[in-house]
């Protein structure tokens, strides 16, 4: 089975191939470095920029509005900050001009703790990006919603910033990618540059005939069923949230559903409030700064909608309002949210009395 970063290079190759994409840049993002994560290694279409954050943003902009069909990378997402300005003016382009000036272009980049990045490459975007009107945002929890996600943004007509967890690109998916084949060592013959001086200089891929799949912007997933409280969360916490739902079901303490949200905008309103109706009891898990986090949106939604139907208050659990995220393993898993945190809060939401 494929990781995410191998999934990733597989959707860009079949896009560069199939969907007309005309160019993929960033920094260290060609050759020979093939991005950071190796998530665009191999690909024909893949050039490396200078180090400026300002200058990738703004030229996938340009490239959009000139009928090119750009995906760019940002090295980290930390280093978004500086394009804030330009990521508002994307923002306004397909409804200002209504439609005469789509703004077809996706960037991508690693978010959220989990490698012991410390201050300047642990950090998380996603609160903030829903602020930007006209931007759809994608996280992906698996190699495969990884390459579906990713061929959906590449067709939208608007800004796709595409949000891969750096905890997960080199973790192996349970499903198979179409086209993909299933010997793993086969597939990293086929498509992973060897390590090395010699044989690495004169490497070319041999891709595998992928096939399309794509994944509706807009669409969660239910990975774990049930009726006791559901878990509204994305990304990295997907799996975690999984092993904890499962181990508190092993103790008899009732059975959690666990809703992938997929995407932060647009969202699945309808399946999170079914959820909610159906469970009266809800746990909102990601690692974003807890203060105005995206997830506190959710609740207020919520509360108003399905007051009534709640069995006990909605409950966050998010990053801590830290200015950084410490290089120490300690530090770093007390500033995001981990398994015993979430824990924790089931354990609270599912004895909290009706």
């Amino acid at each position: 089975m494929a990781n995410m970063a191998q999934a990733i290079r597989m959707a860009l190759h079949f896009a560069e191939t199939h969907l007309g994409v005309t160019e993929i840049f960033g920094e260290d993002v060609g050759p020979p470095q093939g991005g950071v994560f190796t998530c665009t290694q191999g690909l024909q279409k893949a050039w490396n920029t200078p180090l400026d954050e300002r200058g990738v943003m703004g030229m996938a902009m340009g490239l959009a509005l000139a009928g090119a069909k750009p995906v760019a990378e940002i090295q980290f997402v930390d280093y978004i900050f500086n394009t804030i300005d330009l990521m508002k003016l994307a923002g306004n382009s397909n409804w200002s001009s209504n439609g005469q000036y789509p703004m077809q272009m996706v960037v991508m980049t690693p978010h959220g703790a989990g490698i012991h990045g410390s201050l300047y490459h642990s950090h998380s975007f996603e609160s903030i990006a829903s602020h930007f009107p006209g931007w759809k945002i994608v996280m992906p929890s698996t190699p495969l919603d990884a390459y579906g996600l990713m061929l959906s943004a590449i067709e939208d007509p608007n800004p796709v910033l595409f949000f891969a967890p750096k905890a997960l690109l080199r973790v192996k998916g349970s499903e198979l990618i179409p086209g993909e084949p299933a010997d793993e060592k086969q597939l990293k013959e086929m498509i992973d540059k060897p390590v090395g001086e010699g044989a690495a200089d004169l490497w070319q891929p041999r891709w595998p005939e992928l096939e399309s799949y794509m994944i509706p912007i807009g669409q969660a997933k239910t990975v774990r069923q049930g009726a006791s409280a559901v878990v509204l969360t994305y990304s990295r916490h997907v799996a975690l949230a999984q092993k904890v739902c499962d181990r508190l079901s092993q103790e008899g303490l009732g059975e959690v559903e666990v809703l992938d949200l997929r995407t932060i905008y647009p969202y699945d309103w309808a399946k999170i409030s079914e959820s909610v109706k159906r469970t009266g009891r809800v746990l909102i898990v990601n690692e974003d700064t807890e203060i105005t986090n995206f997830g506190e949106h959710l609740i207020r939604r919520i509360v108003d909608e399905h007051f009534y139907e709640l069995r006990a208050k909605p409950r966050l659990l998010a990053g801590l309002h830290v200015p950084g995220i410490g290089l120490a393993d300690e530090i770093e898993n007390a500033s995001v949210p981990m398994e015993a945190d979430i824990e924790r809060e089931l354990r609270a939401l599912l004895q909290e009395l009706t």
